[in-house]
């Protein structure tokens, strides 16, 4: 099932600098790690992508079995950012089926992910491949594209513009077709923004209120990219080195994956 998830770009063995010592405290310190190559795919999958995948398996996802998933609405007005329930809502019958085609797959768990990769002969990233990856070959810039959050004026990813919660200026906010946003160093697209995506990494950070009212569970998955949510004024996470955990089994309207594989 190669063919589901290529062109894949692989990325050579070395010494990487991740995290930042810039920004949020989760993301120290700066630290140089060594990884073998690795591959990884050019883009996140698509609901197109997952339908082939629930097509040739029968899988039913988490939040299918769940009877719903967790969506964002925006408020009314502003509200007290420090407490997410204004924004998330459980959507009953919310599921992966909600969308076009082309935009990343949401509302799966870990596990789903984890079951699609297999199916395709893949895997996860782990948080270290998925930041090498996004960085695009750039050494310690704030974003995936450099220093600058808009050259030329030009935004470069799916996240919020606006006032969060309540206005957005370029209407709904929401997931965008794959590829919409110009691809990092290494061709991939979408590593910021849009969905924030799976990894195979654990920790025990504090839950990312950006991203979820309450996942409280003892193992904790780290996610990476930011999202359509992210906001400068609030969940300033649309940069390689940000990074946010949940419980492996919450699902929602803005978590969706991408796949690697062992390079050779």
């Amino acid at each position: 099932m190669a063919d589901v998830w290529r062109p894949d770009v692989t990325i050579a063995a070395g010494r990487w600098q991740l995290g930042s010592d810039r920004h949020y405290p989760e993301e120290r310190p700066a630290r140089q790690v060594a990884l073998p190559a690795f591959r990884i795919a050019a883009s996140p999958v698509t609901r197109k992508a997952f339908a082939a995948f629930v097509a040739a398996t029968g899988h039913v996802t988490a939040a299918e079995r769940a009877g719903g998933s967790s969506i964002f609405v925006m408020t009314n007005g502003p509200v007290d950012l420090g407490d997410p329930r204004h924004w998330w809502r459980f959507a009953a019958d919310a599921s992966w089926r909600d969308g076009p085609p082309d935009h990343p797959v949401t509302h799966v768990a870990q596990a789903d992910a984890e079951v699609f990769a297999e199916w395709a002969g893949a895997r996860l990233p782990s948080e270290a491949e998925w930041e090498v990856a996004a960085r695009g070959g750039l050494v310690d810039t704030d974003y995936a594209w450099g220093d600058d959050p808009m050259p030329g004026d030009m935004l470069q990813a799916n996240i919020w513009e606006g006032s969060f919660p309540w206005w957005h200026a370029r209407g709904a906010p929401g997931t965008s077709a794959v590829g919409t946003y110009p691809a990092n160093g290494y061709g991939l697209d979408d590593m910021i923004g849009n969905v924030w995506e799976w990894t195979t990494t654990s920790a025990a950070l504090p839950p990312g209120g950006c991203c979820a009212p309450a996942p409280g569970a003892d193992t904790l998955a780290i996610l990476k990219g930011g999202s359509f949510l992210c906001a400068a004024e609030y969940c300033q996470r649309y940069r390689p080195a940000a990074r946010i955990a949940v419980a492996p089994d919450f699902t929602s309207a803005h978590i969706g994956f991408r796949l690697a594989a062992d390079a050779g």
